[in-house]
């Protein structure tokens, strides 16, 4: 597998069911919440510490996805994409990246066509039987209970660069 790690420069995610459970809660007054995983965020800071960009692509839209991924430092970010694969060519034309090097969590049928170009695909281990079909990889986590994480800590390793991440918090 860290033939098809070796040279991702970037890591695509999907939000609901990926960095979120896929559940949505409402309050009293129609605002949405939504509760992402701290350590899914962790890895996500890990990855661009040492140069691997991170973007997001969703099918929904809500302004609590806009925090969260500027909280990140996440700047591509296409909400309300219901054709996916649309998205994901336009990021390759803005970045100049191929399939390649390109990195992708998703768990929905909405998800397979971006997972089918990429050179690495994953599903959370509660994806849909389509999404862990054509997945390189099936995390043994759930959507945001630490898939995210399980993926960027894969990456990492298969850039070989663990040894010089963990080394970060040694004393």
């Amino acid at each position: 597998m860290n033939d098809r790690l070796s040279d991702i420069r970037l890591l695509l995610l999907d939000v609901d069911g990926v960095m979120t459970d896929g559940g949505i809660v409402y309050d009293v007054n129609g605002i949405e919440t939504k509760v992402f995983n701290v350590k899914d965020g962790h890895g996500i800071k890990m990855l661009q510490r040492h140069g691997i960009e991170v973007g997001i692509i969703t099918g929904r839209t809500s302004p609590v996805v806009d925090f969260r991924a500027k909280e990140l430092g996440i700047e591509l970010v296409y909400q309300g994409s219901l054709k996916k694969i649309d998205s994901y060519l336009d990021i390759k034309q803005r970045t100049g990246l191929e399939d390649s090097q390109i990195a992708y969590v998703g768990d929905d049928v909405i998800d397979v066509p971006v997972m089918r170009r990429v050179i690495f695909a994953a599903s959370p281990a509660d994806g849909v039987i389509e999404a862990r079909n054509v997945a390189h990889y099936v995390t043994s986590l759930c959507g945001g209970r630490g898939a995210v994480r399980e993926v960027c800590d894969l990456i990492l390793k298969g850039k070989g660069l663990w040894d010089t991440v963990a080394a970060r918090y040694e004393l």
